[in-house]
């Protein structure tokens, strides 16, 4: 609410009529960061800052050149969040229009946080325990695809289009510094400890591998289908480098136990072999626990829901035992957050591999099979196919509806309340798709609304990737990494940090080429947004080789001192950007 409150604030403060008239000045007139065939880059670059002269103009031009100027067009997304700005409402409420601009951007944070923690993940769960996965693998795969969702989908999104491109360096370098920094660094002032040397090491250095490689790509301002291949191979090498670090370490650790009791070893998904027996057994006797807590809310006698009973409890995502527990600042949130579960969990299944039942739910599962495909129809693409006709005539969404409904009254009729069918984990992968849909929906959206505060504050899409996007895709990691810490699990923490950026880079720089590749039939070239886009990278490798050179001397011991280092070294990085984006620092 803090970033929102401050742009709600310099908004106000602005007179009508002339909103930020004082940053035209300021306005970036360089080229950004944008992906072309070798024929149209030169219009591009020439038409790419066109939308960005409407600050130039009186506040009741405004409107009638956003109309009129192609290149403010915004066909990605829903919504044209420029002429939401300067047409909705007449000029002098403009300032409103981009506060409840800003409430919008905090409410699609929130859906990407829900769609990936609460039904991107457990179904990405489901489906590694259905095909057999080992913990490594499910780890450094599915794990990380869940983690990593919103940021691989934004990125992805954001190169896509050449006029938000920018957006997506910006954001996963910002993150990359973010979490490498602030997050790390908080872990550590939480819960000084002393990492597991050899994944500390590996997940460092290939991050910064991955960070050079980039580096150069945008250093030569091009890159190849071939080059782009070899950047995506580089974490099939990190994976497998994650599974044969694993195999040497248990093989290591049953030799050194041979002839003791053997106490069976359950890897952290998030470090491989960076797990002590100690923390195992913890976890195990946690969830020992939990299993104990859930076996006595159980009723005495059976009782049997009926299947009204079961659909209402199945949409009410507030735990009634833990809402007593939580101080009141967790219950303004959860208020808040409601509606948008409810929302979805009418439309996107949800498969617990660790419940008796799986999550099973007969009367929800069965309306799931109409919900479900009708959204991925309504929404894929920014809702392209919701209005497409068959034959110009009949609907496809009506279609979707009609088979959705068919399958549903069969599912219903064939299915107990009480047991689950065989092909139960199919909704696995149908909550998996479904979630993937909407998140890459809301991360559309996402891009399309940062772009028009870029034009109506006159920022960079640079800068807006690595402060607003980074931060919002990257504040979950800070509350769940720090919780993890303070629970007693800062290894699982500081590997959270590192392994999940990793991905995150290789894949949404690398899909997010190939994609373009795939739709433009050419290679992808990049253009620079200049100083500030080298101080990005310079800063997050700066910080990388930092921690590979002063954890090793401290003998991968993280303290306070460490941390604060961490915090201060971020803070320092964030002003040079923003005094380089203010024309202060200049070349």
């Amino acid at each position: 609410m803090s970033v929102s409150g401050f742009l709600a604030l310099l908004l106000a403060l602005l007179p009508s009529g002339q909103l930020l008239a004082s940053g035209t000045g300021n306005f970036s007139t360089e080229p950004g960061v944008g992906l072309a065939g070798p024929t149209s880059l030169a219009m591009m670059s020439e038409s790419s800052d066109q939308c960005d002269r409407v600050m130039n103009y009186s506040a009741a031009e405004r409107c009638a050149f956003v109309k009129r100027t192609p290149d403010c067009s915004m066909e990605d997304g829903f919504f044209n969040y420029l002429k939401l700005a300067f047409c909705l409402l007449p000029p002098n409420l403009t300032p409103l229009t981009i506060t409840l601009c800003i409430v919008w951007l905090l409410a699609l944070f929130l859906i990407l946080g829900l769609a990936a923690s609460k039904f991107f993940c457990p179904n990405l769960s489901a489906i590694s325990s259905t095909l057999h996965c080992s913990h490594n693998v499910a780890g450094v795969t599915f794990l990380a695809l869940g983690n990593g969702a919103p940021d691989i989908f934004s990125a992805m999104a954001a190169i896509s289009h050449p006029h938000t491109a920018g957006l997506a360096v910006g954001a996963l370098f910002g993150a990359g510094i973010f979490v490498t920094t602030v997050v790390a660094g908080s872990v550590a002032l939480v819960k000084p400890f002393t990492v597991a040397s050899r994944p500390f090491l590996r997940d460092v250095i290939f991050y910064m591998i991955a960070v050079f490689w980039t580096f150069v790509i945008l250093y030569r301002g091009t890159t190849t289908l071939g080059e782009i291949l070899g950047y995506l191979f580089l974490y099939v090498v990190y994976v497998l480098t994650v599974l044969i670090s694993s195999c040497i370490y248990n093989r290591q650790k049953n030799s050194a136990t041979n002839g003791l009791q053997y106490v069976p070893h359950v890897p952290e998904l998030n470090s491989s072999d960076s797990s002590d027996d100690d923390d195992d057994i913890q976890r195990m006797r946690g969830g020992t626990i939990q299993q104990e807590y859930e076996f006595e809310y159980r009723p005495l006698l059976p009782y049997s829901e009926s299947t009204r009973e079961i659909l209402l409890s199945s949409l009410n995502p507030v735990d009634n035992r833990k809402w007593r527990r939580k101080p009141w600042t967790w219950k303004v949130v959860k208020v808040v957050k409601t509606p948008l579960e409810v929302l979805l969990l009418l439309c996107v299944p949800v498969v617990d591999p660790d419940k008796e039942d799986r999550n099973w739910r007969r009367p929800l599962n069965s309306l799931h099979l109409i919900t479900a495909p009708l959204l991925c129809v309504l929404v894929f693409q920014s809702g392209a196919y919701g209005g497409v006709m068959i034959q110009g005539e009949f609907p496809v969404w009506l279609l979707i509806l009609l088979l959705g409904m068919f399958l549903a009254a069969i599912v219903f009729c064939t299915t107990t309340n009480d047991h689950p069918p065989k092909y139960h984990p199919l909704f696995a992968f149908l909550g998996f798709v479904v979630s993937a849909v909407l998140i890459s929906a809301a991360a559309s959206e996402v891009v399309s609304l940062l772009h028009m505060l870029g034009v109506v504050l006159s920022l960079s899409n640079t800068v807006l990737g690595l402060t607003l996007l980074a931060w919002g895709n990257s504040i979950g990691d800070l509350f769940s990494d720090v919780t993890i810490a303070r629970q007693g699990y800062p290894r699982m923490a500081i590997a959270a940090c590192f392994g999940g950026i990793i991905f995150n880079m290789l894949f949404g720089v690398g899909l997010g080429c190939l994609v373009q590749m795939y739709d433009t039939h050419s290679y992808v070239q990049f253009e620079s947004e200049g100083l500030l886009t080298w101080i990005v990278a310079g800063a997050l490798g700066s910080s990388l080789v930092l921690s590979f050179l002063i954890v090793p001397l401290s003998q991968f011991h993280l303290g306070r001192t460490y941390g604060v280092f961490l915090l201060v070294l971020y803070s320092i990085f964030l002003l040079i950007a923003l005094l380089t984006e203010f024309g202060i620092i200049h070349t």
